[in-house]
């Protein structure tokens, strides 16, 4: 461990390179740190370490890094020099080539040791898309040897950090748009993004609702969400860096955003759901195995009675009607069987064989040993269905402007599909909303979503 120290500077730059076992703090550790304090003219301050990660330091690092678990086995362990790393970085701009990952792991050990970090950050790698644009590669490597940066002992931390401070004090040289200082203004947040992702695809998200897409290197959709309002639930996937695998292998996938406005909630949920389910995008992993688990169906029995029955849904089966819970779905059956006085166990209500106990109390004609026309059966079934279920109807909600209106049409039950028309040429009629809106595809879950949408409705119009 050696620390050197010359005088200070009115902005201080602590510039921060670490070698870790891993890709994210909450299971690795940090074998090697180094700090350079800059002030933007010279170096003034020199911090290094190896570091006891206390685990074992993976082949590929040690073939990456060139570090072993001999050399860090005497090192301090990080408690050991917290305070002096704390001490270091407090006051300071906190710089690295793609910061959000350094300072994660340095947040969060140094958070472990009793210290809570809070700096200002930038992020080299953004600074040099901004100042030195069209490179391919923006790589430590790569745009070191674009501007003949010299890197001594690469992929170590004080090489690497050396080298950062000389690309800092380019950037500083060549920056005569201010997009240092445009970074550190306040309120700014551009150090939240990930290195990759340009701060204007952000600044073209707008206030209102709709449906984000994050793209990864190769244009991909990796991830699609929905939002009432979409700048402000996109930044929400910056704002907190967590230190957790996942968080960090979704911020280094992420390289570009779109959108698309829906105007309202509803439609955002639908055409997060459709999308979702047309993209598979690899980063919604629980929307994508997600669908309603029960469902109403109905199916003919040997003797040609219609049945009703309460089950888990299948892959890509539609049910009549969607429930939360298998208990849900018998308590509407038993109100509904009671109501038009049909058979408990035609549906589903009962097990054992022989007359129901809607028979014995005069509700149930007979169907259940046969003894109720089979015709005068289905028809209440029937009935029943089209009173409760096969309702045809057209949601008008927000469209994306002021001069339109977004529509949606449920034809006997089922969704026929939703899209925007002109507000003064709309006509509450299904012909005419058939003829003026695309027919969208069905997904499980769909139906849920209009159901629990009318339902949100009904309520606050109580």
């Amino acid at each position: 461990m050696t620390r050197t120290k010359a005088p200070d500077s009115q902005r201080l730059y602590a510039v921060v390179d670490i070698e870790t076992t891993g890709g994210h703090a909450a299971a690795h550790g940090i074998t090697e740190i180094a700090i350079v304090v800059y002030n933007g003219k010279k170096v003034t301050e020199r911090f290094h370490s190896l570091v006891n990660p206390l685990c074992e330091i993976p082949r590929f690092i040690t073939g990456l890094t060139g570090i072993t678990n001999e050399m860090v086995a005497s090192a301090p362990e990080f408690d050991e020099i917290a305070e002096q790393v704390f001490e270091l970085l407090s006051g300071k701009v906190f710089v690295a080539h793609n910061v959000n990952f350094d300072f994660s792991f340095v947040k969060h050990h140094l958070q472990k040791a009793g210290f809570e970090l809070n700096t200002q950050k930038l992020c080299t790698v953004r600074l040099s898309r901004k100042v030195f644009p069209g490179l391919k590669s923006y790589s430590l490597g790569n745009i070191c040897g674009y501007l003949s940066i010299r890197i001594d002992n690469r992929h170590r931390a004080t090489g690497d950090a050396n080298a950062t401070v000389q690309l800092l004090g380019k950037i500083m040289q060549d920056d005569e748009s201010g997009h240092i200082d445009a970074a550190l203004k306040r309120g700014s947040k551009e150090y939240l993004l990930p290195p990759d992702l340009l701060k204007e695809d952000m600044d073209k998200l707008p206030a209102a609702p709709g449906v984000y897409y994050f793209h990864d290197k190769r244009g991909k959709i990796v991830y699609v969400g929905k939002a009432k309002h979409l700048k402000r639930r996109v930044t929400s996937h910056f704002s907190n860096n967590s230190v957790q695998k996942q968080k960090q292998d979704f911020l280094r996938q992420v390289k570009r955003i779109s959108f698309v406005e829906t105007g309202n909630e509803l439609f955002a949920q639908i055409h997060e759901l459709i999308d979702i389910k047309e993209k598979w995008p690899e980063l919604n992993r629980a929307q994508k195995g997600y669908t309603p688990r029960f469902g109403l169906f109905s199916y003919y029995d040997q003797n040609g009675y219609q049945r009703l029955e309460v089950k888990t849904i299948g892959r890509y089966q539609q049910p009549l009607y969607y429930f939360k819970s298998v208990h849900a779905g018998l308590d509407f059956l038993r109100e509904q069987a009671i109501l038009h006085q049909l058979c408990y166990r035609l549906c589903g209500l009962q097990r054992a064989q022989g007359a129901c106990e809607n028979h014995a109390e005069g509700i149930c004609h007979g169907a259940c040993v046969q003894q109720e026309d089979v015709n005068a059966y289905n028809a209440k079934v029937a009935h029943m269905l089209a009173e409760t279920l096969d309702q045809s109807f057209i949601v008008t909600e927000s469209g994306r402007n002021d001069d339109e209106l977004g529509v949606l049409l449920v034809e006997q039950g089922n969704f026929w599909g939703f899209g925007y028309v002109p507000k003064e040429e709309f006509v509450n009629e299904q012909e005419w909303v058939r003829a003026h809106i695309p027919r969208a595809k069905w997904f499980p879950g769909i139906d849920q979503l209009i159901q629990s949408y009318l339902l949100s409705m009904a309520e606050e119009a109580v």
